[in-house]
């Protein structure tokens, strides 16, 4: 899914703006001046098309996520877990750690 601002592609296909779209799971609407994506793994993204972004995931992945978004463990002291697994002491670290070229 690319999103940039209120023009969203899914596969390279266009999804008409303020229409909900829905195909093998994925689902994209627009709640007000958001753009949400959804899939059926339990994960919600919602993006204002300008800075703001929110992550949803359902009850069933606790602490079965990593990433950006940490592992969902309510336990601080796993938040800044590396791709390597090992834990970065400073947010910086941690979000360098996980850039892609």
């Amino acid at each position: 899914v690319v999103a940039e601002g209120r023009n969203v592609s899914v596969n390279g296909a266009a999804v008409p703006g303020g229409r909900p779209y829905l195909h093998k799971g994925l689902g994209v609407t627009w709640p007000g001046d958001w753009v949400a994506v959804a899939s059926s793994l339990g994960v919600r993204v919602a993006w204002d098309g300008h800075l703001a972004v929110t992550v949803t995931v359902e009850p069933e992945l606790r602490g079965g996520t990593w990433g950006l978004c940490g592992t969902y463990t309510d336990d601080p002291a796993d938040d800044f877990v590396r791709p390597d697994g090992d834990i970065a002491a400073f947010a910086a670290a941690f979000g360098n750690a996980w850039k892609v070229p």
